[in-house]
């Protein structure tokens, strides 16, 4: 499950954001996000790793404090060395929430992967701080990271690539841009490889807001696709050639609007 609770401690909020959020009319995700932060005594640290534009971090402090944060800070993390830096670490311990940007997901892991920054974000959501990350940020919550994938309804052996991300949630794999870029297929794939792992997309400005108790929120104006495996009676991956449909027995989908809600301890989805 998400990042592991510390004794005396509740878990920060794990926010995956599905990519082009509103910004500008009615940001509804970012401001409950600024809000769970503690708007006027909110401290945000930006990590645009993911962004090769210089001004995305920028962008999305302007953002924050138009929405009430109190204080936003933006770590310029572009290369290893930049995650191994005690400053970066120092800023992060002090913030009450950490918000990673859109862009390229094998950025974050290549740059973050296994270095202080990443350690650090595992730890501090575990103490109470909340993490939110859009499109590539949401990406990598996921112990199982999407990192490419075939479009389509129809899943194929072959048709993902994984990688390790974060690992803040280790029982989901998570895709993004999900109907926008038909993104079915290869969520598919990913969970045809085990069982174990649910299945979730999330369409452009829609987020789940997923608390301590492992039970998510739609927020947005798209839907959350939710890939449910647990009694999946077969998958043909192991039998299939490079590029052949898979056969997959006894998925369980839900499609979640805005309100709706899904408990991953018990793969229950609930109405508003």
């Amino acid at each position: 499950m998400p990042s592991p609770n510390i004794a005396g401690t509740q878990r920060g909020f794990v926010i995956p954001i599905g990519g082009a959020e509103e910004k500008l009319n009615n940001p509804l995700i970012l401001q409950k996000f600024v809000s769970l932060a503690g708007d006027e005594n909110a401290v945000i640290s930006i990590i645009p790793t993911a962004s090769q534009l210089d001004d995305t971090g920028q962008r999305y402090a302007t953002i924050f404090k138009d929405l009430g944060a109190g204080s936003v800070h933006i770590l310029p993390i572009t290369e290893r060395a930049d995650a191994q830096k005690q400053q970066y670490v120092d800023i992060l311990e002090k913030s009450t929430a950490i918000f990673v940007t859109g862009g390229n997901q094998l950025r974050l892991s290549t740059i973050l992967g296994g270095t202080p920054i990443a350690k650090a974000i595992r730890q501090l959501n575990a103490r109470g701080v909340h993490y939110a990350g859009t499109s590539a940020g949401a990406a990598i919550v996921s112990q199982h990271m999407i990192t490419a994938g075939s479009t389509g309804i129809v899943p194929t052996e072959g048709g993902v690539s994984l990688a390790p991300g974060l690992g803040l949630i280790n029982t989901a794999v998570i895709d993004q841009h999900f109907n926008q870029r038909n993104r079915l297929a290869r969520l598919l794939s990913a969970v045809s490889y085990n069982p174990f792992l649910i299945g979730i997309g999330l369409d452009e400005d829609t987020a789940a807001f997923i608390n301590e108790n492992n039970e998510f929120t739609v927020v947005g104006s798209g839907a959350i696709t939710i890939i449910d495996p647990s009694n999946i009676e077969y998958s043909s991956m192991a039998e299939a050639n490079r590029g052949d449909a898979l056969t997959l027995l006894n998925l369980k989908v839900h499609i979640l609007a805005a309100g709706s809600r899904f408990d991953l301890n018990t793969l229950q989805a609930h109405i508003k």
